[in-house]
């Protein structure tokens, strides 16, 4: 029998069909996710949008939809598939692009994307240097996009200044007692405190411009093609908000770049992939050169340094808070994480020349 929740909500988009199968994905960590089948043999992803960490579904979803249109736009000037190419989200019956059921909780509703599937790892180069490619054409299509118009989904997500000063009340009241026990972790961030405001800088002298950033460039936010293995669309759109393209960049680096799982406690594992770097760069670059400005491109290295240190500094903090928003296996799972990304922060410092001539490679390929 069909849960009456989900087939109400599911009534309440312009579609047409009646439910004949449901299946609930349970790899996502926010919100709920359902594959809905029709008798018409159509396919669409019916979601319960979490309302704790997305408190203004309207916000939320104002983003998306100016986003995905304007992508939809673009993808239709040039010959493309934007089926296949983009999420297309359907309007409710009272045209809003989400619905509050009687309990108010809100749901929205996109067509299937079908013959895809992700990765949480590259299983080879080809597929991360395809997931930079397939990012760097999502950052190249929303060029232009006034950034300005977008609402700030949550705030603060990667102002790194803001994440340090919240590992530094956690330090200072120590609610679970835990400070003893990190005191290194404490001072390798302490000690490259000028890392949280250098690009916050450059945005107030103005040297880099705010873009439409996706703010969460995991390599699983990327569909491929399931024949061909090359990228097909950027999923996950909620942390759509203005940022910058190096926060895109960084945080691909920092989650898939890494030789070892970012939980991993055996250190001596833990580094810089420099091939998947590379290939990162070549595929991200192919899509952006023309449209980055020199000064984001000179400081793609450093974004991914950045965003794996600003990575390092929540779980910290989360680790001397008691383990409030990560979700965690074990006592020290945190800390763990938090240990293990300094160590790739440390990698890179060790292997940044090496990192910025691979970007420099790709800029000369590119950008002329």
């Amino acid at each position: 029998m069909i849960n009456q929740e989900i087939k109400t909500a599911f009534e309440a988009f312009e579609r047409g069909g009646s439910i004949v199968r449901v299946e609930q994905f349970t790899a996502g960590l926010i919100n709920a996710t359902y594959l809905i089948e029709t008798d018409k043999e159509e396919k669409y992803i019916l979601q319960k949008i979490n309302t704790f960490v997305f408190k203004n579904p309207a916000e939320l979803m104002f983003n998306i939809v100016g986003v995905t249109k304007h992508i939809t736009e673009k993808i239709k000037e040039n010959g493309g598939d934007y089926k296949r190419e983009n999420l297309n989200f359907l309007p409710c019956n009272t045209g809003e692009y989400y619905y509050r059921d009687e309990n108010d909780g809100a749901w929205r509703m996109y067509i299937y994307v079908d013959e895809a599937l992700t990765y949480n790892k590259p299983k080879n180069n080809d597929i991360f240097r395809s997931a930079g490619k397939t990012f760097g054409r999502f950052m190249k299509l929303l060029d232009g996009y006034p950034a300005e118009t977008l609402h700030e989904t949550i705030k603060n997500f990667h102002y790194t200044p803001a994440r340090y000063e919240n590992l530094l009340k956690a330090v200072e009241s120590d609610i679970k007692g835990r400070k003893a026990m990190c005191e290194e972790e404490i001072k390798f961030v302490t000690d490259r405190k000028a890392y949280t405001h250098k690009l916050t800088d450059l945005i107030a002298e103005g040297i880099l411009p705010l873009r439409v950033t996706h703010n969460d460039t995991k390599l699983n936010n990327v569909l491929f093609d399931i024949k061909t293995d090359k990228g097909i669309c950027v999923i996950d759109l909620d942390t759509i908000m203005p940022g910058l393209s190096l926060y895109d960049f960084g945080d691909s680096i920092r989650s898939g770049g890494n030789k070892a799982a970012e939980d991993e406690a055996d250190l001596s594992k833990v580094g810089i992939d420099l091939e998947l770097f590379d290939v990162y760069v070549d595929g991200f670059l192919s899509e952006t050169a023309k449209s980055l400005c020199d000064a984001e491109i000179e400081n793609l290295a450093f974004g991914a340094k950045l965003m794996t240190f600003e990575c390092g500094i929540r779980f910290l903090t989360d680790y001397l808070e008691g383990d409030v928003y990560f979700r965690t296996t074990h006592a020290e799972h945190n800390i763990v994480r938090a240990r293990n990304q300094f160590r790739l922060v440390a990698d890179m410092e060790a292997h940044m020349d090496e990192m910025n001539a691979i970007v420099m490679k790709y800029k000369e390929k590119y950008k002329n």
